[in-house]
């Protein structure tokens, strides 16, 4: 099982005060969610400023930065058009990256992501394929660029744990239709994160975790970092399934 850690998201100090910003904070943040037992790493660029970043500049800072900090472990960032919401200037900025992450994030259901998924394939960039409902995954499996993926995000957005759950079936149904046999990573938010891990759990899956997703431990506890949110659904995944 592979536990992906997603340390920041869009997630704000305000939110809470160890959110990784910095290239540096978020390199920190990445040892130490490897060596809680996380086998991948995903993150949120951030500009100086402490936004969201696309920019050649602060994605080669960050990426290089993580890069030394775990070496031999591979890591992703995000593409979400919410950072860029020009979708010919989000491809243009893509293109202009000098320095590259192993693996790029890209939400099918957004404006331009057919094009700027193919441009980080010729660019050498593996690629987690985010769906939120069934449109986004038809129009993936019709675009026929399964089999050069790395694997599938369930990533379902409802507040309610039944109702998540019913979209991933339906996000499933497609995929199964289409013959997309990627492994698939499951992961919720908020208040479904923690059951929708155990789900990932018992099916088999891969699982998400970090303060993208969930800023709490199973108690209700601030968790005090992405480590011991990882920390967690290893030790859950090991109750479940021991070996």
């Amino acid at each position: 099982m592979l536990i992906e850690a997603a340390l920041n998201g869009g997630r704000s100090r305000e939110e809470h005060p160890a959110i990784p910003q910095s290239p540096a904070e978020l390199a920190q943040s990445a040892k130490e969610s490897v060596a809680a037992g996380a086998g991948a790493i995903h993150f949120h660029v951030r500009g100086p400023d402490g936004r969201e970043s696309l920019a050649p500049e602060d994605v080669a800072a960050a990426v290089t930065a993580v890069r030394a900090a775990i070496p031999g472990k591979t890591f992703g960032i995000s593409t979400g058009a919410w950072i860029l919401r020009d979708a010919a200037l989000r491809h243009k900025l893509v293109s202009e990256w000098t320095v590259l992450p192993d693996f790029a994030a890209v939400n099918f259901k957004e404006d331009g992501a057919e094009d700027l998924a193919r441009l980080l394939l010729s660019r050498g960039v593996a690629l987690e394929i985010g769906f939120t409902d069934p449109q986004g995954t038809e129009a993936f499996v019709a675009s026929g660029l399964a089999p050069r993926c790395l694997r599938i995000l369930l990533e379902p957005q409802e507040a309610s744990t039944a109702a998540a759950l019913e979209n991933v079936r339906a996000i499933e149904a497609v995929l199964d239709r289409g013959g997309v046999k990627l492994p698939r990573l499951l992961h919720g938010l908020d208040a479904t994160a923690w059951k929708i891990i155990d789900a990932a759990i018992a099916r088999g899956l891969d699982a998400r975790v970090g303060f993208e997703d969930i800023l709490t431990l199973p108690g209700g506890k601030l968790a005090a970092t992405n480590a011991d949110l990882v920390a967690e659904t290893l030790r859950r995944a090991k109750s479940v399934r021991p070996d």
